[in-house]
């Protein structure tokens, strides 16, 4: 279990461990054919995913019913769905990413790995709504864009965690135009010019 994180490291027990390295062995297998990262990170999947997404787990280690939007190769979800499991948690998540091919590696690692996951294979405008308590998307589209999904898939208590880089504060002041929110600043462990946007109680102004 070389490389976890320090402040990781309560959350991810051997089992789960060895859950995240069955899972980026498939990421590894499929991406040649259908690019679920760039072929460049495959060999840096560790930091530049894999722990990069399991940062988000304290902000969401309560919830029971999580959406990932734009869930791609399933990250941050699917590493959310593992550290669920590891924890003998309930929690329910809900993939939502239109790309059939990668759809369907999403289907095929939670199958694989006993995953409480359901993907749905369509733009999130076109899901209903799912009053969800916990809501993640990375590297997806702009924090003022991000915000119509959370409030269109949260509940009114719901919480909002969005990874963003360098430029997280420059997303904040545009997305303030259009939405007033209560927001948590939390500093990356991955990258220290990037940040966690912890946000809720998201209302169009």
């Amino acid at each position: 279990m070389n490389g976890v994180p320090e402040s990781l490291a309560g959350y991810v027990s051997r089992e789960t461990y060895e859950a995240l390295e069955a899972y980026v062995l498939l990421i590894q297998k499929w991406t040649p054919k259908i690019n679920l990262v760039a072929r460049s990170q495959v060999e840096d999947l560790w930091i530049r995913h894999i722990w990069d997404s399991a940062q988000i787990w304290p902000c969401i280690k309560h919830s029971t019913a999580h959406v990932d939007l734009g869930s791609g190769g399933g990250l941050p979800g699917l590493v959310l769905a593992i550290l669920a499991k590891g924890q003998g948690l309930d929690l329910s998540v809900s993939l939502i990413e239109s790309d059939i091919r990668k759809a369907v590696f999403l289907r095929t690692v939670a199958r694989e790995l006993g995953l409480n996951v359901r993907v749905h294979d369509k733009r999130h405008q076109f899901v209903p709504p799912s009053q969800a308590d916990t809501l993640t998307a990375r590297a997806l589209t702009s924090l003022d864009e991000l915000l119509a999904a959370a409030e269109r898939h949260l509940n009114d208590d719901g919480v909002a965690v969005f990874p963003k880089g360098a430029r997280w504060q420059q997303e904040i002041e545009v997305a303030r135009a259009n939405w007033a929110f209560h927001i948590d600043v939390i500093p990356s462990i991955t990258d220290a010019q990037a940040a966690l946007l912890k946000i809720k109680d998201i209302t169009r102004v």
